[in-house]
């Protein structure tokens, strides 16, 4: 068995762990008691990560180039990291939640890179001289990195839309800030409660709240300076700093939606659903800009290509 075999394996290995862990936390969510299926959907996942970690090492020691060089490899890798900010924040904030929404989108990367894509696609291939570069490392894993981190933080605005829905929200509590008292109001067939509650005690809809924009806030700089190494390693490939290919326009644009949540997050001009709403727009733009740009049409960051 050579090791492109192993690595097949190891893939197919993470999308069963990856269904056991997604199986796990929805039940662990529909019965919270149950603190042996939450510690199973966070071993599982600990386990996905770390096979997906693996494989993605074993196709960097066997072709010699950082395996983030094609839609496949990108696709694995975005898995991976989905996996890994998954398991820092449900650490951080002791939260189900995470899980339960971050393993479909895993599930979802894995299946599409195993089931959907041609075997060309799969397969290793010599870098275009233009990703000939120490920059392939630094850009491209960042920007993934801070994609992941986007996709749980925008997805967890989703959630708060779906919780919240046929209530007007209106949360007035600092929201990045666990040392301050969570003060909102909540407007339920015509009638105002006012009500303030204790960070330990914080109810469903402030922790949802609470969670989307700190891992938001996480995966800006992120992206952030994603964009700005794109930017020098643009320069040094190809003469230009930016150029307006529609890889690089969608990635301003994701920057955009997000820079105005955080704007207005951080000087309280908009609460409750208006974020949340910019926040789920963000996560259509993200998959757009990852993946959409790759069926509309090509441009400099054609590598990854897939055709209809």
């Amino acid at each position: 068995m050579n090791l492109t075999s192993i690595e097949n394996h190891l893939v197919n290995l993470s999308f069963g762990l990856l269904m056991i862990a997604l199986i796990s936390y929805w039940f662990n969510i529909i019965f919270p008691q149950s603190e042996q299926i939450g510690i199973l959907a966070r071993i599982s996942t600990t386990i996905t990560n770390i096979v997906i970690g693996i494989a993605l090492l074993m196709r960097w020691i066997t072709h010699g180039y950082f395996p983030l060089s094609n839609l496949y490899e990108s696709l694995l890798f975005l898995s991976w990291g989905t996996t890994l900010v998954h398991l820092i924040l449900e650490k951080q904030n002791n939260s189900k939640l995470i899980g339960a929404i971050s393993s479909p989108i895993s599930l979802f990367t894995i299946a599409f890179a195993t089931m959907s894509l041609p075997i060309d696609m799969k397969k290793a291939s010599p870098l275009v001289p233009a990703l000939r570069s120490n920059w392939l490392m630094m850009h491209v894993s960042i920007m993934m990195i801070s994609y992941a981190t986007l996709i749980i933080g925008s997805l967890l605005s989703v959630l708060f839309l779906i919780v919240s829905r046929g209530k007007n929200i209106n949360l007035k509590g600092k929201s990045y800030n666990y040392n301050s008292i969570h003060n909102a109001e909540l407007k339920y067939n015509n009638t105002y409660i006012a009500y303030t509650e204790n960070p330990k005690n914080i109810n469903l809809l402030e922790r949802i709240d609470n969670l989307s924009y700190r891992t938001i806030g996480l995966g800006f700089p992120l992206l952030t300076i994603g964009i700005i190494a794109g930017a020098i390693w643009a320069n040094e490939a190809w003469g230009s700093y930016w150029s307006w290919d529609p890889k690089e326009t969608w990635a301003l644009i994701t920057w955009l939606i997000f820079a105005s949540y955080l704007h207005t997050r951080l000087t309280k001009s908009w609460q409750g659903k208006k974020p949340a709403i910019l926040a789920s727009i963000g996560f259509l733009v993200i998959w757009i800009c990852y993946l959409g740009v790759n069926f509309l049409g090509k441009g400099l960051h054609s590598y990854g290509w897939l055709p209809f």
